[in-house]
């Protein structure tokens, strides 16, 4: 279905969400119609944010949201849609639309299989009606479902449309791009050469998939690695669990949209202060991994964010021999450190995914730390 008749269909005016690859044509024509625009369209921190956004659009002018997302951001909506927006709290009415990733019956990624299990039953238990749209759907039967929706709106309760893959598309060929030099892959080889035998925690989307693939390179066990698959914005928070428990040096590989979806983690681990965590986060602005959508990382200081929340160490960095420096100063002290990398966007067409399951890899690296200090 074309994302310009979809939307005219729902004839909504505001929409804010959290990207996701499976909704790209949708995001790619708001990107392409509105940019980022307080009024019209804002690419929120993580999906109960861009709730609760929607919810104070509702009460300001009265209309109805869009909230758009992945499927995986059901389980951050489920307290604002059953606190704020349900009908028998405050009735805010809002239309979803979510990307429906592990669909049953169709191949995905792991952290994706369960989630794509229960997303429709999720929506029903939060006593949202929901519409699968897929290739085959017609304008007319959206069209209809929406004539019913505004009915079910109208009573103070929300809807979805859940995208199957490729049931969305558009003409419009958004391109995401920062003056950034550094290329990612290149700053996590930097960082698993300095960081040896000790421990790594990276981040969901391609730097656990580029981590896998430069220990395969190097011909290294993946042991020392746990690969943060899914539950986006949670690694730091993973990586202080295992520093706190642990006398090994710890290091934590994380993004910028992830850090800013869950970003309370900073001042938890800024108050606790594990004198052997090394907390990286790898900034271009941008949720890469499901298309370069824009974050507000570009707009805000990770390193002055890093010291009010405790950080003893913060430093930023955009060159390799600034990040080595860094790096080793890191790996020699003893004390809680962040080091902020600018990088460009963009990863290698050929990168693959890791080829161990996700027990395998938890498995191992348990075994790892076990054997260790």
């Amino acid at each position: 279905m074309d994302v310009k008749k979809f939307l005219d269909t729902i004839g909504a005016d505001f929409y804010t969400g959290v990207p996701d690859s499976q909704l790209k044509p949708l995001i790619n024509y708001l990107m392409g119609t509105y940019g980022i625009d307080p009024k019209h369209h804002i690419i929120a921190a993580n999906e109960g944010n861009c709730t609760a956004l929607a919810a104070g659009y509702y009460l300001a002018t009265g209309k109805i949201p869009v909230v758009y997302m992945q499927n995986s951001g059901e389980g951050n909506i489920i307290n604002p849609v059953a606190s704020l927006l349900n009908d028998k709290v405050y009735a805010i009415p809002t239309v979803f639309v979510i990307g429906w990733r592990g669909e049953p019956g169709l191949h995905d990624e792991p952290q994706h299989v369960y989630q794509g299990e229960v997303t429709m039953t999720l929506l029903e238990d939060m006593g949202i009606k929901a519409f699968a749209i897929g290739k085959d759907t017609t304008d007319e039967e959206v069209e209809k479902v929406m004539e019913d929706y505004r009915k079910v709106l109208e009573k103070g309760k929300d809807v979805a449309f859940v995208v199957r893959k490729g049931a969305l598309s558009t003409d419009v060929d958004a391109k995401y791009e920062n003056s950034n030099k550094m290329i990612r892959e290149d700053i996590i080889k930097h960082i698993v050469k300095a960081s040896g035998e000790d421990p790594i925690i990276s981040t969901t989307g391609k730097a656990s998939r580029e981590l896998f693939e430069i220990r395969e390179a190097n011909q290294q066990s993946h042991k020392h690695d746990f690969l943060t698959v899914g539950s986006m914005g949670h690694a730091s928070s993973i990586a202080l669990g295992v520093s706190l428990n642990k006398e090994s040096k710890v290091w934590c590989i994380d993004g910028d949209g992830a850090v800013l979806m869950h970003m309370g983690a900073m001042a938890v681990i800024g108050a606790n202060k594990p004198n052997n965590l090394v907390h990286i986060v790898i900034n271009n602005g941008a949720h890469e991994t499901v298309g370069g959508m824009p974050t507000v990382a570009s707009q805000i200081d990770f390193v002055e964010i890093s010291k009010a929340c405790g950080y003893p160490n913060a430093v930023c960095v955009d060159n390799f021999e600034d990040l080595d420096k860094e790096l080793n100063n890191a790996k020699e002290r003893h004390e809680l450190s962040f080091i902020e990398v600018k990088c460009s966007i963009g990863a290698r067409d050929d990168l693959g995914r890791p080829t161990t399951t996700a027990l395998e890899n938890k498995l191992n690296f348990m075994e790892y730390l076990n054997a260790i200090e």
